[in-house]
């Protein structure tokens, strides 16, 4: 009986910590908010705000340390799906360090570094880069980036499948209505240069001539080295069953600067069905264009959402062996990414890689991707390409700390197509000699 009480007096103190701390919890953000109404000249905080923040991160170390999945939701720090989802990281960190350890032989990342990681992952976010001018072989180039990657979901069934069909339908007579406009013009190029590989021997000169690299990540003499890159073969078969060139959107929703509202086939989606006529058409590809929207409703976790659709349409079609992530990059509003190609105003593009290693954290562990080698030869190759017959046209490769499911297929690639500040025709132009660089590559005639 004395044992019974005693459990229940013991239970009754928890309980009472317990609402205390939560009226602590709400008092302090309260306090916090009121703090905030405050003005702050020079981005610094009153007194009264700092001293407010310093007790609530003693009471949050406190709570995290007795009840960290509980309490981590209660925590006040943005708004929307980005605060939802940095809670959510904050609640699941400590395990997930744990099991990330026993995959990699207890090689493990700290909690805050696993983190830091998914949330970059899942941010959204453009990095405007300063580039250089190469020698020898570019003239003045820009640079930027929006890439992220981030947690899991699947999208619904029922009627997915007749909402793709209609929508694919809708694309496909978009583009053969346009088709008669914009083909006026493309003449496929000649080799216009020939590349000299001797100085790239040389660690730094290939990279000041052929890569932007990210400030937070990482790439040795080991991954980019010329002989490497040249040396993987990345030639396919035009006559094997099934489709071989996979083509889909992370972001189907990208727009240019005159497409219509809603209006998919002005997407970067649409792009991707003008690409894929060409590749089927004009040089003999099978092609399938997946439709799967993964940005509908936030772009924070669109690569996670849209894994397990890729897994399985790979597992449905084994023959496909190039697969590519059509995207437009974000830039300046001042920044234009066109050049005029033979009178055509046309976007210019870069190839991007995801090295899935950062300079805090190193290689990362459970975004492994086993064929970054091959990754990163295809990227060199076609740019190589375009180099040599549309000097120009693309922008230097950008490379990356994570993933971006990359890893699904050795010829995998993703392409920023122009930006938002694009028109739809100078992006539909890009097109062109986007498909016969692609061409060159695949066939081994380049």
């Amino acid at each position: 009986m004395e044992e019974k009480h005693s459990r229940k007096a013991f239970a009754g103190k928890r309980a009472g910590k317990l609402i205390l701390l939560a009226l602590l919890i709400l008092g302090v953000q309260a306090a916090t908010k009121s703090c905030s109404t405050v003005s702050v000249s020079r981005g610094q905080e009153s007194v009264g705000q700092a001293m407010v923040k310093s007790i609530w991160e003693e009471v949050k170390t406190l709570l995290y340390s007795q009840f960290m999945p509980g309490i981590a939701f209660m925590e006040e720090g943005g708004q929307g799906t980005w605060w939802l989802l940095r809670e959510g990281v904050d609640c699941l960190f400590p395990f997930y360090g744990y099991l990330t350890a026993q995959q990699t032989g207890g090689q493990e990342e700290s909690a805050e570094d696993i983190r830091t990681i998914l949330l970059a992952e899942a941010g959204e976010e453009t990095a405007q880069m300063e580039e250089t001018q190469p020698e020898d072989i570019l003239p003045d180039v820009d640079a930027g980036l929006e890439e992220e990657e981030g947690t899991a979901r699947k999208d619904g069934d029922g009627q997915a499948g007749t909402a793709q069909e209609d929508l694919a339908d809708l694309l496909r007579a978009e583009n053969e209505a346009a088709m008669q406009q914009r083909a006026m013009a493309f003449q496929r190029h000649e080799k216009q240069m020939e590349l000299d590989l001797a100085p790239l021997e040389d660690y730094e000169t290939l990279i000041r001539q052929f890569y932007t690299m990210d400030e937070n990540t990482v790439a040795g003499s080991d991954q980019l080295n010329v002989q490497k890159l040249l040396g993987e073969d990345m030639t396919i078969s035009k006559d094997a069953e099934g489709p071989q060139i996979l083509i889909y959107h992370t972001h189907a929703h990208e727009a240019f600067a005159d497409s219509a509202p809603g209006d998919m086939s002005e997407t970067i989606m649409g792009v991707g069905e003008r690409l894929t006529t060409i590749l089927t058409e004009e040089y003999g590809y099978q092609v399938l264009h997946h439709l799967g929207q993964y940005d509908t409703i936030s772009r924070d976790d669109s690569y996670a959402v849209a894994l397990g659709d890729l897994e399985a349409l790979l597992e449905e079609y084994p023959s496909i062996q190039v697969v590519i992530d059509l995207h437009r990059d974000a830039m300046p509003e001042g920044t234009r990414l066109v050049m005029d190609l033979d009178g055509r105003p046309t976007a210019r593009f870069m190839f991007f890689n995801g090295l899935s290693r950062t300079k805090k954290t190193g290689n990362i562990s459970y975004l492994y991707n086993e064929n970054l080698d091959s990754n990163l030869a295809f990227s060199f190759q076609m740019q190589k390409t375009a180099m040599e017959y549309y000097p120009n046209l693309t922008r230097r490769i950008f490379l990356r700390g994570y993933r971006y499911n990359m890893h699904l297929r050795p010829k995998s690639l993703l392409i920023e197509l122009g930006a938002q500040n694009n028109t739809l025709e100078e992006v539909m132009n890009a097109c062109d000699p986007l498909a016969h660089i692609l061409d060159l590559v695949l066939s081994g005639s380049g």
